[in-house]
């Protein structure tokens, strides 16, 4: 399997998005020069993005929308549903765990853990809690390959490396901790502190030129 450049990962869902929006217009074929006016990408980067899909348009007419929506979803993996374990059930956590849209896109959480007594043997939005007593056996036992941390910051380390010593090839770190893990773990930070600093700053600087 081929890799696929970071950026254009991050950009194909977007694409996505647009190309559902005009299945649901009722659309069949759709041009890279449409899904760029409606991704504010630039229409050559949109093709070159499209061509590590495999997908070959028609010369002036474009896509047709159900390949290339197929074509998408099976280079991400997100026809290829991921078995997962959360680890810290709070707010953040519960958040991750009733969110559906994960599971429309490959990943399906089917344990998670907390190093709070009182939630262990628990269930939230069908999904059992485990004590961390439980977490070496059952994710060496069930094959988990991927880990989802939202613990707090400073035991995040400590949580990582125990996933990394069961099994563990890929971590969803929403934590502001960063981990130092073997170079060979896939790990993808989730830095809301970051985002919501642009946030706030872009805020105030808007309300400052209102004000005059």
């Amino acid at each position: 399997m081929d890799a696929i450049p970071l950026l254009t990962l991050k950009r194909l869902p977007k694409y996505l998005e647009a190309l559902y929006r005009f299945k649901r217009a009722g659309l069949k074929m759709v041009s890279a020069t449409k899904i760029a006016v409606f991704t504010d990408v630039h229409m050559t980067q949109v093709r070159k993005d499209l061509s590590y899909t495999g997908v070959v348009g028609v010369p002036k007419v474009g896509h047709k929308i159900d390949h290339l929506i197929t074509a998408i979803e099976d280079c991400l993996n997100w026809n290829d549903v991921s078995s997962c374990f959360l680890v810290g059930v709070g707010h953040l956590g519960k958040a991750l765990m009733g969110f559906q849209e994960l599971h429309k896109k490959g990943l399906r959480i089917i344990a998670a853990f907390d190093a709070n007594p009182a939630l262990a043997g628990t269930y939230y939005q069908g999904i059992q809690i485990h004590s961390m007593e439980k977490f070496t056996n059952l994710i060496s036992r069930l094959h988990v390959h991927i880990g989802i941390l939202t613990v707090p910051a400073e035991v995040a380390q400590e949580v990582a490396d125990q996933m990394v010593a069961n099994g563990v090839i890929a971590i969803w770190n929403f934590t502001p901790a960063k981990l130092n893990l073997p170079d060979d773990i896939i790990i993808e930070n989730v830095d809301m502190s970051s985002s919501l600093a642009v946030l706030s700053r872009r805020v105030a600087e808007r309300l400052h030129v209102e004000k005059g």
